[in-house]
């Protein structure tokens, strides 16, 4: 009598991210739950970026930098968001990504979703629910992005370019994305983005986070 392994056989049915071009993407089953899901993580990690900067604790290491530029254009954070993404897309192109339907909403609808709810939500004066704010943005921010991920629309304009210069360079994965975001921190902090106890946070604590919550946001294209 043969037995199966309960961790093997649960991992053999755990929904894996498949690799497929922006028309396959496209193309694959169950389009509009996942065109639903990816708008909705879209939306909430506007939300919950927005709640972060508003904790005033330290802002994601790509927000330091939006944030930073907005205070010398006459832009809001939300705008600046959307040049920076567009910005980041170009630098698509000497290293051959193709953006997928979800890099494109991605590129717009956070920042959209980011304004809209910093122009509804204030600073609070109270400590106590300035570290909850940002916690919520956190984890919050851990769901989004595992949610668009898991639609299987394509990368955001910032992974993108990440997982790119892997791919080009041979560099490790990690050694590239926390070269970009010591980077942007670095210059965000010059320009008077928001550094802070948050941002460490977020360095250190997104990636689990998204490792944990991911497999369950996948939804299978088969």
């Amino acid at each position: 009598m043969s037995t199966t392994d309960p961790a093997t056989a649960a991992q053999a049915t755990t929904p894996v991210l498949a690799l497929m071009s922006p028309l396959q993407q496209v193309r694959a089953g169950r389009l509009p739950l996942r065109l639903t899901q990816l708008l909705l993580g879209l939306v909430l990690y506007g939300v919950t970026l927005a709640l972060m900067i508003r904790a005033g604790l330290g802002n994601a290491p790509w927000d330091v930098l939006h944030q930073g530029l907005a205070r010398h254009l006459p832009l809001s954070i939300g705008e600046v968001l959307i040049i920076v993404s567009l910005i980041v897309l170009v630098l698509w192109i000497p290293i051959r990504e193709v953006p997928g339907l979800g890099t494109v909403c991605n590129a717009f609808l956070i920042g959209v979703a980011a304004d809209a709810t910093l122009s509804v939500v204030s600073e609070p004066k109270q400590l106590w629910l300035r570290i909850l704010m940002m916690v919520v943005g956190l984890v919050g921010n851990a769901v989004a992005t595992a949610y668009y991920i898991g639609a299987q629309l394509g990368p955001g304009p910032r992974d993108g370019l990440m997982t790119g210069l892997h791919r080009r360079t041979g560099l490790p994965i990690g050694r590239v994305r926390t070269a970009l975001e010591i980077s942007v921190v670095i210059v965000g902090w010059l320009l008077g983005g928001t550094l802070g106890i948050g941002t460490v946070l977020y360095a250190f604590g997104i990636g689990p986070l998204v490792q944990r919550l991911l497999p369950r946001a996948i939804v299978p294209v088969g």
